[in-house]
């Protein structure tokens, strides 16, 4: 497999291949939204390193797990099992 590009017949072939499946009209249009694509990425993983560059200067928050006490939890599940309702034996 890894011998499949070590020289350049197979790299032409595939070129040939994507030529005869696309057709030569669809090409310009592909390598356009291609590189429309990739600019909307570049832009959008910028935007993202910005913005974690502004909030380098915050503190991180902490958070923890709170589980509820034992009886509540009980009742959520039942409410939520009988779609919203009260759980049967408090009807």
């Amino acid at each position: 497999m890894g011998r499949l590009f070590d020289s350049p017949w197979p790299i032409i072939i595939l070129i040939i291949v994507a030529l005869l499946l696309f057709g030569a009209p669809k090409l310009p249009g592909l390598a356009r939204s291609v590189g429309q694509s990739l600019r909307i990425f570049k832009s959008e993983v910028k935007q993202m390193k910005d913005e974690d560059a502004s909030r380098s200067g915050e503190e991180p928050v902490e958070g923890r797990v709170v589980n509820p006490p034992q009886g509540v939890r009980n009742q959520e599940q039942a409410r939520n099992a009988n779609g919203g309702n009260q759980p049967p034996g408090q009807q």
